[in-house]
């Protein structure tokens, strides 16, 4: 059985649903925004000190509840 014949076979089993979120996804992959970031090369930069050290503030932060929302995040740069 072919690629495209299995594929048929699988699309007949899908729910409406499932054959919406499918298609989404099949049209995602001819996306520019989607097909740069998949294209990207690898960040293979080691990840050093200050990285963590950074990491674990922004992660005390959030457990500390210092944080704001998306709105006043955006209110802001309006500003």
């Amino acid at each position: 059985m072919t690629a495209k014949e299995k594929l048929r076979e699988r699309v007949e089993g899908l729910s409406e649903q499932e054959a919406s979120e499918a298609l989404r996804l099949l049209d995602l992959g001819s996306d520019a925004a989607t097909a740069a970031f998949r294209d990207a090369p690898v960040d293979d930069e080691p990840w050093s000190a200050a990285d963590e050290a950074a990491a674990a503030k922004g992660r005390a932060d959030i457990a500390a509840g210092r944080t704001v929302s998306l709105e006043q995040a955006i209110a802001v740069l309006e500003e």
